[in-house]
């Protein structure tokens, strides 16, 4: 620095100083941006995603980093302690732990921070939404539309280029817990099982498989009656996925739309009951069908697996995946409406 007679620095040389500390300060934190705002540095921490009520009976230990040892995502934490709630910035509510009214609810939400719904069940059997209208940020459903989606399975790409079609000793099966007559899949049953013969497993018919049985059980028939409970959009659950494609047979599905369902699979993996002008013709078409015609359904082995997801420790994690690209601060007026639309 260039020094006056009295001793001081001169104002050219203080200016200078000045500009080239601020320099040095501001490139500070373009080289460290974590030492930036405290607002910033909030957000590089984990998230922190508190599960009011764990969807299931069996509560995980989730002290541990599960997300990122089972499943590689980082930056998140998973707790069930509610007394955390102070520090969470996600709260997720399973429709199936809701009670009627607000009681067991937090008493207010913390300045930033989002609560989630949850559902994997249907419209048709999910009941009391009208009382969660200005509750939520963002739902968590089997619907492509949901803030976070969480589908019962999907395909992934895999390189073996093989198919593995199991040995088959019967033509059609269905595994069935809850019939009830006033159900769409009940009237096609009965209709359908007057052209053709199915075996039919589960609670509903007094012949429950256990857990281990039911996939090689089921790979036996050719076809497999993959009936949704209920129809509506999107709503495609492991009725397809594990029972009928991990399983290796073919699924007849009655639920949405084929076009729906080809969102999830290609055309050619599955038979839709909608694909016939009666069930007479679905039926034909199951019991005549030739060896080389069988085998096409399974060309999607060549490029994919089946992924199912069966963990609810997998589904929360992949809140913090979605995050980033979350608005903040939007509630849902409506919830019945959105979920009923």
């Amino acid at each position: 620095l260039r020094w006056s007679p009295w001793g001081q620095p001169g104002v050219k040389a203080l200016v200078t100083a000045g500009v080239f500390v601020t320099t040095l300060w501001n490139l500070r934190f373009f080289l460290n941006p974590s030492e930036g705002s405290g607002k910033d540095s909030k957000h590089r921490e984990s998230l922190v995603i508190l599960v009011w009520e764990w969807p299931s009976k069996q509560i995980p230990n989730v002290s541990r980093d599960v997300c990122q040892e089972l499943y590689g995502i980082t930056g998140c934490r998973l707790t069930t302690e509610q007394q955390l709630l102070h520090q969470a910035d996600v709260v997720v509510f399973p429709h199936s732990r809701l009670q009627p009214g607000r009681d067991r609810l937090p008493k207010e939400r913390l300045p930033g921070q989002n609560w989630v719904w949850v559902s994997l069940e249907s419209p048709s059997n999910t009941r009391a939404l009208a009382e969660w209208n200005q509750t939520f940020n963002w739902v968590m459903t089997y619907r492509q539309d949901s803030d976070i989606f969480i589908p019962y399975g999907k395909l992934v790409p895999n390189r073996s280029a093989t198919m593995n079609i199991p040995e088959k000793t019967n033509l059609v099966s269905w595994v069935i817990s809850n019939y009830h007559r006033t159900q769409k899949r009940a009237e096609v049953y009965k209709n359908l099982s007057r052209y053709l013969h199915v075996n039919i497993y589960g609670k509903a018919n007094n012949k429950p498989l256990c857990k281990d049985c039911l996939l090689p059980t089921i790979s036996k028939s050719k076809f497999y009656l993959a009936f949704e409970n209920s129809i509506h959009r999107d709503y495609i659950t492991e009725k397809l996925w594990r029972n009928s494609l991990l399983a290796g047979t073919v699924p007849v599905v009655l639920g949405p739309p084929r076009a729906n369902y080809e969102q999830f699979v290609p055309a050619d993996s599955f038979i839709h009951v909608n694909d016939f002008g009666s069930l007479e013709e679905l039926a034909t078409f199951l019991k005549t069908m030739n060896s080389s015609r069988y085998q096409q359904f399974f060309a999607w082995q060549r490029r994919f697996s089946v992924k199912l997801y069966t963990d609810w420790r997998e589904r929360i994690c992949t809140i913090c995946t979605a995050y980033p690209r979350l608005s903040h601060g939007h509630l849902y007026p409506d919830l019945q409406s959105w979920f009923n639309s």
